[in-house]
């Protein structure tokens, strides 16, 4: 396999210390661009927020290159977050995909020169549509700047780049006013997480917060569950074919009265006074156990079980009738824990 040649040479005397030290300059440089730039948040700030809760569309996001880069993953943080956005590539746009903005829509363009061609040539049909158009540029002279409805000014001192020709700075200052102008938005609508869970099933934080008790336990004749007259022997078995690891103990009615598990088991077995066919169940189930709701959340029983160091519970409706149980496995199948 052929290697792709480097266009530059690494300096033989470079060292560990002088590339940490590069690094941790970087990082100062784009704190002190950020701290500038974070220092220029008020109206107009407040006024691109205004446009973005007032619009009954979706906020379009474009800009060129790293512009482009950082314009997608603004329109991915808005979108996440409680805010219909997507991101449109201003050369594409010019081709066919400006179909996709209606009259309706916001435009956020990013263009840090404020005079990025690809981008220019879409204001005229912007204007005509009638799109709100808000700028973030770092020129706030720029023709993007003037033209905008809005400007976000995120000029930074310096890039932190040492030639002053890679964006940098300029891209961290960019993408943190993205960030800047979600949250606000989030906090505007009143977006919680349960809202945030709703546009992220497959992650982790979405299961935890949609799963619900009803969706992972066991109901119907899967319960184990038994009469206090039962033997410690019936109780065994109950707990054998089921496959739980415990039993519930309920009256007439289906109301919970105690329970017994596989630790109960093996406690029963060092007791002498015990004697599996004959004991019933009633004189040696634990009484008052832990329990949930139907529907509670999925999460909130792994925090009992973990909580209490134990690893199944039954679930009862507001009667204490039993109508369901699950245990750690199945919490872990269901990749709440």
């Amino acid at each position: 396999m052929t290697a792709i040649p480097s266009t530059a040479s690494p300096i033989a005397s470079v060292t560990d210390d002088g590339l940490a030290a590069c690094g941790r300059r970087v990082f100062e440089i784009e704190g002190q661009a950020l701290a500038a730039v974070g220092a220029r948040v008020g109206a107009g700030f407040a006024a691109a927020c205004r446009l973005m809760l007032d619009t009954s569309g979706r906020v379009v996001c474009t800009g060129m290159g790293k512009s482009g880069h950082v314009a997608r993953k603004i329109a991915a943080t808005l979108a996440s977050t409680g805010t219909p956005a997507f991101f449109v590539h201003p050369g594409e746009a010019g081709h066919g995909d400006l179909g996709m903005v209606t009259d309706a829509d916001v435009v956020l363009a990013l263009s840090n020169s404020g005079e990025s061609d690809e981008v220019l040539m879409l204001l005229p049909v912007l204007r005509r549509q009638g799109n709100p158009l808000i700028a973030m540029t770092g020129r706030p002279d720029s023709t993007l700047a003037r033209e905008a409805d809005v400007h976000l000014d995120v000029t930074v001192p310096a890039e932190a780049c040492p030639l002053d020709l890679a964006p940098t700075s300029s891209t961290t200052a960019a993408l943190a006013m993205g960030d800047a102008l979600a949250v606000a938005l989030l906090e505007a609508r009143g977006f919680t997480a349960d809202d945030f869970a709703r546009s992220h099933p497959a992650g982790s934080l979405g299961r935890r917060l949609l799963l619900h008790i009803t969706d992972v336990m066991h109901a119907g004749d899967d319960v184990p569950r038994i009469d206090a007259d039962a033997t410690v022997s019936q109780a065994l078995v109950e707990i054998s074919r089921k496959r739980l690891g415990m039993t519930a103990i309920v009256d007439d009615a289906g109301r919970l009265l105690g329970l017994y598990t596989d630790g109960d088991l093996r406690r029963s077995l060092d007791d002498a006074a015990v004697d599996l066919r004959s004991t019933r169940i009633g004189e040696v189930m634990t009484r008052d156990p832990k329990t949930i709701g139907a529907d509670a959340l999925a999460v909130e029983a792994a925090r009992l079980m973990e909580t209490h160091k134990i690893s199944g519970l039954l679930v009862v409706d507001d009667d204490r009738r039993v109508v369901g149980a699950l245990n750690i496995h199945d919490l872990l199948r269901a990749r709440v824990v």
